[in-house]
């Protein structure tokens, strides 16, 4: 590992090559702004994607009225109704959650990435989970209330709860003097979860698709091409295994509370689950499903082309320093 006083690592297991790696301090900085930077072009997605998941919430298909239909029609009715700006809802909340959760999340995948075990089999799958956990964790806060102002719309297409929250600040003080320190976590047991599988999948497929992309010697091996093939492939395993989870995550964030905080339509994670196959069918776990591609993919494939070109250039002023 490049830097002004080089660590040492244990010699790899046979298998793909581990990613390189820097700085956990560093990691931290470059995950974050990658992740930030990646929010700025995929937020319109995650408005559409939000307002998929909760519309028809806890009733049987065909019963309600929809007025998103589709990605493109969902896209052209939010800036019907909320304006071209609408399209960015909540980028304030979601560039705190990305640097907040992100931060911690590639700052501990590369401490572990550090201490060897990534090189033991299974490591880069249980490194990205645990480290998926603590960063969903801290973000918590920040997701909660990103959800619930992309909720937010006129009442004509208004789908979900309405919070009425004006800003980001003005809904984390409303949120703590109604619900207090507690209320600002609420929902947790579903975002935990859903990093935790798309941090595993995606830092784990990520380190692999990218080691099999430089083996084929299809493109030069310091190739931003590289990062990118390795991203694609990453995006779909982060797609299949967090949309559920997503689904469920947003539904818990959203949902309206009572005078002590607690949830009026779900009692946690499993009791969402069950309500929301028996009243709206299995199927309803993939709503969303296209555009959370379509925001997903692009929004993998940017943060981590991004955090790889930033290690690299990271890597590169490191060694002009020493």
């Amino acid at each position: 590992m490049a830097g002004t006083m080089p660590l040492t690592q244990a010699q790899p297991a046979p298998g793909p090559e581990p990613m390189e790696t820097v700085p956990p301090a560093l990691d931290l900085v470059l995950g974050a702004s990658a992740c930030c930077l990646a929010c700025v072009f995929t937020n319109p997605l995650e408005v559409v994607k939000t307002r998929l998941q909760l519309q028809g919430e806890l009733q049987a298909r065909g019963t309600y009225p929809r007025p998103y239909q589709g990605f493109a029609a969902s896209v052209a009715a939010v800036a019907r109704a909320d304006g071209l700006w609408g399209l960015q809802k909540g980028l304030s909340a979601g560039l705190l959650y990305q640097g907040l959760m992100n931060g911690v999340r590639f700052y501990c995948y590369s401490l572990a990435c550090e201490a060897g075990l990534a090189q033991q089999p299974g490591g880069t799958v249980l490194a990205g989970a645990m480290a998926g956990a603590l960063g969903a964790f801290v973000g918590s806060p920040a997701y909660l209330v990103k959800t619930q102002l992309q909720a937010q719309s006129v009442a004509a297409v208004a789908v979900g709860y309405q919070h009425q929250h004006q800003s980001l600040l003005g809904a984390l003080e409303t949120i703590w003097r109604q619900q207090g320190l507690l209320g600002l976590w609420r929902g947790v047991g579903g975002a935990v979860p859903r990093v935790m599988v798309g941090s595993a999948a995606q830092l784990a497929t990520f380190a692999s698709a990218k080691a099999w992309v430089q083996q084929q010697q299809w493109l030069p091996e310091d190739s931003w091409l590289v990062a990118l093939a390795g991203g694609m492939i990453s995006s779909v395993a982060v797609v299949a295994v967090m949309t559920p989870f997503d689904v469920i995550s947003t539904r818990l964030y959203n949902q309206p509370v009572d005078g002590a905080g607690r949830g009026q339509l779900y009692g946690g994670l499993s009791d969402c689950l069950l309500k929301v196959c028996r009243q709206e069918g299995p199927l309803a776990l993939y709503k969303g499903l296209g555009p959370a591609y379509l925001r997903l993919g692009p929004h993998t494939i940017l943060s981590m082309l991004f955090w790889d070109e930033l290690r690299k250039l990271a890597r590169r002023a490191q060694h002009q320093g020493t």
